[in-house]
């Protein structure tokens, strides 16, 4: 009987930990689109995101409910890099959200494993995809020009935006797969390294953007929205959910196999899509939706080819997703947001 009680409580636990991640990951892309509609500054936006990352992170650890390395000028040397690529990754994302709506961020998002089995394949010597998986790509990528072609809402800045974080955040999936197996650290010191340095950064890129100059001006004047509660809200619903997918990601992923993670994932980008509709207008034409379901079908294409393909492609799209997910939204999310992100921050 208390066998049963126990698969009953750790069976309670695992699906609150996925139910949470779900809303987390779908609601993430969403709530940082709104966040920049409201506060219309991505720079200093992203640094309040990473500063309640790494500081909820060390407060968690001081009062015992999480571990995590603690910080070394050596470690932090080493995984530098990393982190900067990380930052540009974010740093893009918030941009292309300013500019885009949420739909165009998930078609370029689920672009990636196209890019990421290229790199892998030349620059990692992986073994060359499979013919589904091959297929499978060329499904997200038709999926994704037919997007482009038929979006009234194409701007030069925008889509602009759109290439410079395609690249970054793929440069990120490859790099930070070979920082994860080298570094040494374990998953919440990942998260603590990443927004530490990741805001350490931050005021260099106030610099070069010449946003530091509207925030100041802004500030001065008491002008824009700085003191409305809205603008408040946003702010902080969208650091507090960028910390949250960093854990719900890495807890669900120990829970539940990397195959449950997964199709988790993909459903959550198909829950992203019908929220965005629903809630404002800010969304793509139906031809344009069409496209986009095309895309993530291609997408759960691509997870099937990998999932059968043998435990070493999985194995590889498992850390290239962890990082992604919570990217997307941290990626969406702030670890790399992991590391997810499908994410999307």
């Amino acid at each position: 009987m208390s066998s049963i009680r126990v698969d009953s409580t750790k069976q309670l636990a695992t699906s609150s930990l996925v139910v949470g991640y779900a809303l987390c990951s779908s609601l993430l892309a969403v709530i940082n689109k709104f966040a920049i509609t409201k506060f219309n500054y991505p720079g200093l936006l992203t640094a309040l995101q990473y500063l309640t990352s790494a500081l909820g992170v060390w407060v968690l650890g001081k009062l015992g409910f999480l571990y995590h390395d603690s910080f070394s000028y050596e470690t932090a040397k080493k995984f530098l890099p990393a982190a900067l690529v990380f930052y540009l990754a974010i740093f893009t994302n918030t941009n292309l959200l300013r500019h885009a709506n949420v739909d165009t961020f998930i078609v370029f998002r689920s672009l990636t494993p196209l890019l990421v089995a290229i790199a892998d394949t030349l620059f990692r010597k992986q073994p060359i995809p499979s013919k589904l998986t091959f297929v499978s790509l060329f499904v997200i990528l038709g999926g994704a020009v037919g997007y482009v072609a038929t979006d009234s809402a194409f701007t030069l800045t925008a889509y602009s935006w759109a290439l410079a974080y395609l690249v970054t955040i793929t440069s990120e999936m490859v790099y930070i797969k070979h920082i994860v197996s080298n570094i040494g650290l374990n998953t919440w010191g990942l998260v603590f390294y990443n927004n530490l340095l990741s805001l350490m950064m931050a005021p260099l890129f106030w610099i070069l953007t010449g946003e530091y100059s509207e925030v100041f001006a802004s500030w001065g004047s008491k002008a824009g929205n700085w003191f409305e509660f809205d603008a408040f809200f946003a702010v902080s619903l969208s650091c507090i959910f960028g910390f949250l997918i960093s854990f719900f990601g890495f807890a669900a992923r120990k829970a539940i196999s990397a195959t449950a993670f997964t199709v988790t994932g993909v459903v959550n980008k198909f829950l992203t899509v019908v929220i965005n509709v629903f809630i404002w207008d800010k969304h793509a034409s139906p031809v344009g939706l069409f496209c986009l379901i095309f895309t993530l079908v291609g997408g759960v294409l691509y997870q099937q080819s990998v999932t059968g393909a043998g435990s070493a492609p999985l194995q590889r799209e498992t850390v290239s997703n962890q990082t992604g997910d919570e990217n997307d939204g941290d990626e969406e999310s702030q670890l790399i947001k992991k590391t997810d992100g499908d994410g999307e921050k």
